[in-house]
Formats: C-alpha cells, sequence, structure tokens
C-alpha cells in the first residue's frame, strides 16, 4: 500500500505485449510509457 492508502499495482510482462494498453484501458487514461 502506498502512504495514501491506494494500492499499488504493477504490469510486468514482455515486450509489446499489451501492457499499455491494459492500463489505460482499465484506468481510463493515455499515457506513455517507456522502458528504463
Amino acid at each position: 500500500m502506498a502512504a495514501s492508502g491506494a494500492p499499488v499495482v504493477a504490469l510486468v510482462g514482455a515486450p509489446n505485449v499489451g501492457k499499455s494498453t491494459l492500463f489505460n484501458s482499465l484506468t481510463g487514461a493515455r499515457r506513455s510509457v517507456g522502458n528504463w
């Protein structure tokens, strides 16, 4: 849990399998994600 009490979630997987698409679909956000 984050300090705010919100759960912390990670999407982990192989490249080009749709993690960003899933994140955007679940959150309604349109975020750009990069490798690091």
